[in-house]
């Protein structure tokens, strides 16, 4: 099995994350880990063609990506009541 390019695991820690995981991903052009495909800002996990990309970066469609990226102000998809610090 090819290794992912999404991160730089050693062979133990990939081992392990491959017995919980085995299947890779592939999104935002490159190969992923199941569980490495996370959204840069809260961490959750994401799926395939499930998100949002911002400058090569996976975020979840909302709260994330909506109240980092998208319009401001109010009554604008609902995404200004979410801030981040």
């Amino acid at each position: 099995l090819p290794k992912p390019t999404c991160c730089a695991r050693s062979v133990p820690q990939l081992t392990q994350l491959l017995s919980v995981a085995a299947e890779k991903v592939t999104s935002l052009g490159k190969d992923w880990h199941r569980p490495c495909l996370r959204c840069e800002k809260c961490n959750k996990t994401l799926t395939s063609g499930g998100h949002a990309e911002h400058d090569g970066k996976p975020y979840c469609n909302h709260p994330c990506y909506a109240a980092l990226f998208g319009p401001k102000g109010f009554g604008r998809g609902g995404a200004e009541s979410h801030t981040f610090k």
